[in-house]
C-alpha cells in the first residue's frame, strides 16, 4: 500500500508534545486577553473618575471658565436683543426700589460679574442717600448718591443750597439709572475703596454675600460712623434680598 503523502512518522512522543504546545500557546493568548482587558478597565477608571470629579466637584479654573462664558453669552444677548436702560419711575418708597432694583439688573447685564455690587446694597443706599428719591438733587439732578466733583467748569453740577460757594458741586446726570452706574464705577476704581474689592472677591468665590464685611470696607463713603449700620438696617427694614 503506498504512503500518503506528508504522513511523516513522529516518533510515540509526538502527540504529547503537541499537547504542551496547544498549552503555552493558550495561556500565552490569555494573558494578553488579561492585559488588554486591565488596561481598558484602568483608562476607563481614569476618564470615568475625572468626568464625575468635574462634573460635581468642579475645580475653580472650570467654575470661572464657564461663568465667564455665561457672561459672554449674557452681553451677547443684551446686543442681540437691544436692550435698552429702564425707565426710573415712582411715586413712593416702594416703587423707588422696584426702580432701582430694575436698573441695577439692567447694568448687571453690561457688567463683569467680578465687578457688580450686591443689589440690595445698592437699592439701600440709593434710599437712603435720596430720601427714597425725594431729595433735591434726585428730583432736579438725578443725583441719587450725592457725588461730589470738583471739576465745576467741566462737570454739570449743582450747588448745596447751604453752601453755595464751595469749592464743590453734586454731579447731575442725565438719567438716575446713571447715577447709579456712576456709584458702581467708583466703588470699582477709587482707591479708597480697594478693600471693599478684595472682600468682594473673596466673597464671590464662596458664592455667598456677606452685607456687613462689605458694608464696613465701604466707610469713606460717608462720614458718619454709623453709615453701615444705617444701610444695614434699611435692608433689613425693607426686606430686602
Amino acid at each position: 500500500m503506498p504512503k500518503r503523502p506528508y504522513a511523516k512518522n513522529l516518533g510515540p512522543h509526538a502527540s504529547l508534545n503537541k499537547g504542551i504546545m496547544q498549552k503555552q500557546d493558550f495561556r500565552k493568548s490569555n494573558s494578553t486577553i488579561k492585559w488588554v482587558v486591565l488596561t481598558i478597565i484602568l483608562i476607563t477608571t481614569v476618564i470615568g473618575g475625572s468626568f464625575i470629579s468635574g462634573t460635581f466637584y468642579p475645580n475653580n479654573w472650570t467654575v470661572e471658565k464657564i461663568e465667564d462664558e455665561f457672561h459672554k453669552k449674557e452681553l451677547s444677548q443684551v446686543q442681540m436683543l437691544g436692550l435698552t436702560e429702564p425707565e426710573f419711575e415712582y411715586t413712593d418708597k416702594a416703587t423707588f426700589l422696584t426702580a432701582t432694583k430694575k436698573c441695577v439688573e439692567y447694568l448687571n447685564y453690561t457688567t463683569d460679574r467680578m465687578s457688580r455690587v450686591p443689589t440690595s446694597i445698592i437699592m439701600s443706599m440709593a434710599g437712603i442717600e435720596s430720601g427714597w428719591g425725594t431729595s433735591r438733587f434726585a428730583t432736579e439732578g438725578n443725583a441719587i448718591f450725592g457725588v461730589r466733583t470738583w471739576s465745576l467748569k467741566t462737570v454739570p453740577h449743582m450747588k448745596a443750597l447751604g453752601n453755595p460757594d464751595a469749592p464743590w458741586g453734586v454731579k447731575k446726570y442725565t438719567t438716575k439709572c446713571q447715577s447709579v452706574k456712576d456709584m458702581i464705577r467708583i466703588l470699582n476704581n477709587h482707591p479708597a475703596y480697594e478693600e471693599f474689592r478684595i472682600e468682594r472677591e473673596l466673597q464671590i468665590d464662596k458664592g455667598q454675600w456677606d452685607y456687613r464685611a462689605l458694608m464696613v470696607r465701604m466707610n469713606a463713603w460717608s462720614t458718619n460712623p454709623d453709615y453701615a449700620e444705617i444701610i444695614l438696617q434699611a435692608i433689613v427694614d425693607n426686606k430686602l434680598p
